[in-house]
C-alpha cells in the first residue's frame, strides 16, 4: 500500500493535477468514476507498472522474513547405566551448577566393585611384602649353601693335595665321598641361586604387574561408581525433570528431562530467507528484527553468517531413491544474525519468534567511482528504498502486538 501511494505521487497524482488545473476539467463533472480511466489511464498504467517495479526491487534487494527464531540447543539429561533412581536433588524445574549432581542411582553394586577391587590391592601389597621376605630368605640360604660348597670344596682340596704329596696317606675312598658332597651342594647352591631369582622375578615383575592389573580394575570400579551420580555437564537450567526415587533408568529409555545452558539463545538470531534472495544476503549486511516477546523495539543486527546449503534437499541413504516431488515446501537461506550493539537481545526471549530484514549497501561501491553515472544513480535508488522495508518493519513492530491480542482472538 505504501509503494503504491508512493508510486501514485509521480503518475496518478501529476496526471490528475494537470487535468483538472490545466485543461480545467471538474471532479463530479467531466472527471467522473466512468472517465477515471480513459481520462487518467496513462498515470494509472504507469503507476501499477512502477508499483510492481518497486516492491519487486525493494524485497529482492532488501529482504524481509517472518521465520526468524533465536534457536537454543538442549542438553538431554541421560544415563550411561542402568540402574533404580536412588536420590533426586532438583526439582521439576530448577538452576543447577557445572559438575552438581542431579540425581543419583543405586550404587550398592558398583560400591562392592570398588571395595573388591581396593581389597585386592592391599592383597598384592601384603603379598609383595611376604615376596620380600622370600627373597631375603633365598639371599641367606644361597649365603649358606655358598659356605657349605665352599668348605666341602676346600676339605676335597686339600686332602687331594695331600693324596700326591704322600700317596696312600688319604683314602680313595674319602676322596670320592668329598666330591660327591662337593657336587651335591653346589646342586643346593644353584637351587638356592634359582629360588633366589624366581623370589625376585615375582617381587620386580610379576606382583607389580599384578597390582597394575588391580588398580586399572579399581579405576574401572570407581568411574562405574560415577557413572551413578548423574551431573549438570554445563551451568543452566533443569527443565521438565520428572524422576523420582524408585524409578527405572535405561540409556535407551527416553530422557528424564532436558537441561539448557546458561545463556542459550542469547547470542544470535536465526532467519530463514527465501532462495531467490540467495545471491543478495552476504556477510556484514545492516540487517534489522522485532521479536514478539518485546514488543515495540527494532533490535540493529548485522549477518554474520550465511548457510551456504538448504536444508530441503538433504537425504539419507537407503535403499529408495530420492524423489524430487517429496519436497513440498522449498527450503530457505538460513542467516545468522547478531546484534550490533552488546545486549541487543536483552528482554528477547529463547525461543521468540521475530520478523527481520536485511538491508543490501552500495555505498563503497558507489564511492569508488568505479561505475557510471546511470548504474551509480541506480544504486542509489536501490539503496533508497531501503526506507520503504525499514518504514513497513515499524509498523509491523507497532501493529504486532495488536495483531495477537485482539485480531488473532487471543
Amino acid at each position: 500500500m505504501l509503494e503504491l501511494l508512493l508510486c501514485s505521487l509521480l503518475t496518478i497524482f501529476p496526471d490528475y493535477l494537470y487535468r483538472r488545473y490545466r485543461q480545467g476539467k471538474r471532479i463530479g463533472y467531466e472527471i467522473t468514476l466512468y472517465s477515471v480511466w480513459f481520462e487518467l489511464r496513462f498515470g494509472i498504467i504507469a503507476c501499477l507498472m512502477l508499483t510492481v517495479s518497486l516492491i519487486t526491487m525493494i524485497f529482492y534487494f532488501h529482504p524481509s522474513t517472518s521465520s526468524a527464531t533465536l534457536f537454543y540447543r538442549t542438553v538431554p539429561i541421560m544415563t550411561e547405566v542402568n540402574g533404580r533412581v536412588a536420590e533426586v536433588h532438583v526439582d521439576v524445574s530448577a538452576d543447577v551448577k557445572q559438575g552438581e549432581v542431579i540425581f543419583r542411582l543405586d550404587s550398592a553394586k558398583q560400591e562392592a566393585s570398588l571395595l573388591t577391587a581396593k581389597r585386592k590391592i592391599a592383597e598384592i601389597d601384603a603379598a609383595m611384602l611376604a615376596a620380600q621376605a622370600d627373597v631375603m630368605k633365598a639371599e641367606g640360604q644361597l649365603q649358606e649353601a655358598k659356605g657349605s660348597l665352599q668348605q666341602a670344596q676346600d676339605e676335597l682340596d686339600t686332602k687331594t693335595e695331600l693324596q700326591k704329596r704322600n700317596p696312600g696317606i688319604v683314602p680313595q675312598r674319602d676322596i670320592e665321598k668329598l666330591g660327591v658332597a662337593v657336587a651335591g651342594r653346589q646342586g643346593t647352591l644353584d637351587a638356592a641361586t634359582a629360588s633366589k631369582q624366581s623370589a625376585t622375578t615375582r617381587l620386580s615383575a610379576l606382583l607389580p604387574a599384578e597390582k597394575a592389573s588391580a588398580e586399572a580394575a579399581l579405576a574401572e570400579a570407581q568411574v562405574d561408581l560415577d557413572k551413578t551420580f548423574i551431573r549438570a555437564g554445563v551451568d543452566g537450567r533443569v527443565e521438565q525433570f520428572g524422576l523420582k526415587p524408585g524409578d527405572i533408568v535405561t540409556p535407551n529409555m527416553r530422557t528424564a528431562g532436558v537441561l539448557i545452558p546458561q545463556g542459550a539463545g542469547r547470542r544470535a538470531l536465526m532467519a530463514g530467507f527465501g532462495q531467490i534472495e540467495a545471491q543478495v544476503l552476504k556477510i556484514g549486511m545492516v540487517a534489522e528484527a522485532t521479536c514478539i516477546s518485546k514488543p515495540w523495539t527494532i533490535i540493529p543486527m548485522v549477518i554474520t553468517g550465511v548457510q551456504d546449503y538448504i536444508a530441503a534437499g538433504q537425504f539419507r541413504g537407503g535403499e529408495q531413491l530420492v524423489e524430487a516431488q517429496q519436497v513440498v515446501r522449498p527450503g530457505t537461506i538460513l542467516v545468522f544474525m547478531e546484534p550490533i550493539y552488546k545486549g541487543g537481545l536483552e528482554g528477547v526471549t529463547p525461543g521468540s519468534s521475530c520478523v527481520a530484514n536485511a538491508y543490501t549497501s552500495n555505498h563503497e561501491l558507489i564511492s569508488s567511482g568505479k561505475l557510471g553515472s546511470f548504474k551509480s544513480f541506480g544504486l542509489h535508488v536501490v539503496d533508497a528504498t531501503g526506507l520503504v522495508h525499514a518504514m513497513l518493519l515499524r509498523i509491523q513492530a507497532l501493529l504486532l502486538p495488536i495483531q495477537t491480542l485482539v485480531l488473532s482472538g487471543h
